[in-house]
Order: structure tokens, then C-alpha cells, then sequence
């Protein structure tokens, strides 16, 4: 006889999906998924399956006291939680059934590890990302801003005869997560990407999806280095993984106040004419960190919003090109 499960749903509102799934696999529930239709894509629901063996009445309900303070934050009551008991359930194919793939802005693909690209999006730059690693699936606001940030980014270096798309820059991703902003900066076309996450369960996912999108070992061809190199550790650890030299392209797609203290490692992150995609933050948040910005010598050059979230592009206020 198979396992009996438990199965736990809630609804997931858009400013806590992201912490969601990365608490859920610290607290040993790694069979973790998004459910959401294309009617109502902002209306997701979190979906995870706990082996009932494992997870009697009291645990679960330690369980539920552990993710509460993860609304705080943002003055929201964790959703009520509900469990459903299920026998014999596959969770595997339960778990994996409901992701599909998920178009972003006009070119990117995010495609789960074990699906094939539908005929439909044939034409797009494929993101493969295992989502049992978390950390970033590419279906928050945050997320989504960056990946069509970095879009537009390549579109406009096109357009000002730059080079085609993010053609030859080196890009620095500040708390990685699952790798999917690095990995769409390089599919993009940027030379390299040098990332760092203070989670060391993040490191390894970022690693195990660039082996996914075979970008984890030397540059076709040269034998060069590989295209995506990932530390654990924060600002200080990238600035050693970037030897000295800032990037072009700074990522950091973390919330507001870790961003706030992260600034003044910013001169040694980007180079001179180096450009900066700063989200994680709620819009209200954006209007403090610009000023913060301002003082130590950032400039705003644009801003755009999704939902209660926002993003910041940055470059250096002596750079006027």
C-alpha cells in the first residue's frame, strides 16, 4: 500500500508567494507548487504535499505558527490554511501537474525542468528552472519586473546600436535565488554572470538550473570559463567573485532594506557606466530608497510597477551618457 498524504492549500497573494516557497522547504516540505489558471493568473493558490507518517495534528499545526510572522511584514494575516488527506497520492505527478510553462514579455520562455516547449512558443529563449529548488520561479511580480527589465534593456541597446541584445556584458545577480535573472541575462546574449546568495540551498539551486539550460560548464568553442559562476555569501563575496572588476549590469531582486544597506557596495559591484535593476521593493517603499539613492551618487533613470511592487533602474549620477 502506498503512502498516505497530506495535502496543504492556501491561497497565495502576491506578496508572500516568494517567501512561501522558500520557507516551506526550510521547514521540510519541499513538495512545494503554484497553482494558477490563465483566466486569473493573479489568483494563485500554493499547493504542498507532507507525508501524513511524518506530519501528525501537531505538526502541522507548528507548521502553520512557523509561516504566520512571514505576513508581518507587509500588515497581512497568513490565508487559512486547509488540509486535505488523500491516500495513495503520487505526488510527484500531482506536484509537477501543475506548472506549466510561462511566457514572459515578448521573448523569454520560464519552462519546468520535465516539460517540452509548446509548438506555440517555439520562437522564445527558453529559462528551464527546476521549481522544487524555489527561490524564484519567475511567476512573482518581482521576478517578472526583472525578467522584462532585462528585456527592455536588450531591446534598447539594440536599438541605439549597442550590440544585439545584452551582447557582451558581464552581469552581477545579488541573492541569486534560483538562478532564472542570471540565466535570462545569458540568453539574452551577456558574456557571463557572477552571482551570490547568502543561502547556501540557493546557491546549489542556481547551479543545478544553469546545468539544466547547459550553462554551467566552459564557453563552446575556447574552453573558456563557464558562463554562470555562483558563491555563497553577500556583496563582499561577489566583489571577490567579480576580481576586482565591477560588472556592467548589476541584478538585485531583493527586498527594500537589505537593498538600502547593500548600497554602499554598489561602486564596487558596477563599473563606472554600469546599469542596476533594484526590485523586491513595494511601491511605497520606492520613494525612501530613491532618496537614499540619490545621496550616495545613484540616479533614477526609470521606474516601473506591477501590482504593489516596483522596480528601479539605476545608473551612476556622473555617468550623463
Amino acid at each position: 500500500m502506498g503512502l498516505v498524504w497530506w495535502r496543504l492549500e492556501m491561497a497565495a497573494p502576491a506578496e508572500l508567494e516568494e517567501s512561501l516557497l522558500w520557507k516551506l522547504p526550510l521547514l521540510g516540505v519541499p513538495r512545494v507548487a503554484l497553482q494558477h489558471t490563465p483566466e486569473a493568473p493573479e489568483r494563485r493558490q500554493l499547493l504542498a504535499w507532507l507525508p501524513e507518517s511524518d506530519w501528525p495534528a501537531d505538526q502541522r499545526q507548528e507548521l502553520e505558527r512557523a509561516l504566520a510572522p512571514l505576513g508581518e511584514p507587509f500588515n497581512l494575516a497568513l490565508p487559512q490554511v486547509r488540509w486535505q488527506r488523500q491516500a495513495d497520492e503520487d505526488w510527484s505527478l500531482s506536484w509537477k501537474s501543475h506548472w506549466r510553462p510561462d511566457p514572459v514579455g515578448e521573448q523569454l520562455l520560464v519552462l519546468p525542468a520535465w516539460l517540452e516547449v509548446p509548438p506555440e512558443q517555439a520562437g522564445r529563449l527558453v529559462i528551464r528552472i527546476d521549481p522544487g529548488s524555489a527561490f524564484g520561479t519567475g511567476s512573482h511580480p518581482t521576478t517578472r519586473l526583472c525578467l522584462e527589465a532585462l528585456e527592455a534593456l536588450a531591446g534598447a541597446r539594440q536599438r541605439t546600436g549597442l550590440g544585439p541584445g545584452l551582447g557582451g556584458l558581464r552581469v552581477a545577480d545579488l541573492g541569486c535565488g534560483s538562478g532564472i535573472l542570471g540565466l535570462a541575462a545569458l540568453r539574452l546574449g551577456a558574456a557571463s554572470v557572477a552571482a551570490a546568495d547568502t543561502d547556501p540551498l540557493a546557491a546549489r539551486a542556481t547551479r543545478e538550473n544553469a546545468a539544466l539550460n547547459g550553462l554551467d560548464g566552459a564557453g563552446p568553442a575556447t574552453g573558456g570559463p563557464a558562463p554562470l559562476t555562483v558563491t555563497t555569501g553577500s556583496a563582499e563575496a561577489l566583489v571577490e567573485l567579480l576580481e576586482g572588476r565591477g560588472a556592467d549590469l548589476l541584478l538585485c531582486n531583493i527586498l527594500a532594506p537589505v537593498i538600502e544597506a547593500l548600497i554602499p557596495w554598489f561602486p564596487r559591484l558596477l563599473g563606472p557606466a554600469g546599469v542596476g535593476l533594484l526590485s523586491g521593493l513595494l511601491v511605497d517603499q520606492a520613494p525612501g530608497l530613491e532618496r537614499d539613492l540619490a545621496a550616495a551618487g545613484w540616479r533614477v533613470e526609470r521606474r516601473v510597477e506591477q501590482d504593489r511592487w516596483g522596480l528601479l533602474q539605476i545608473r551612476s549620477a556622473s555617468d550623463v551618457a
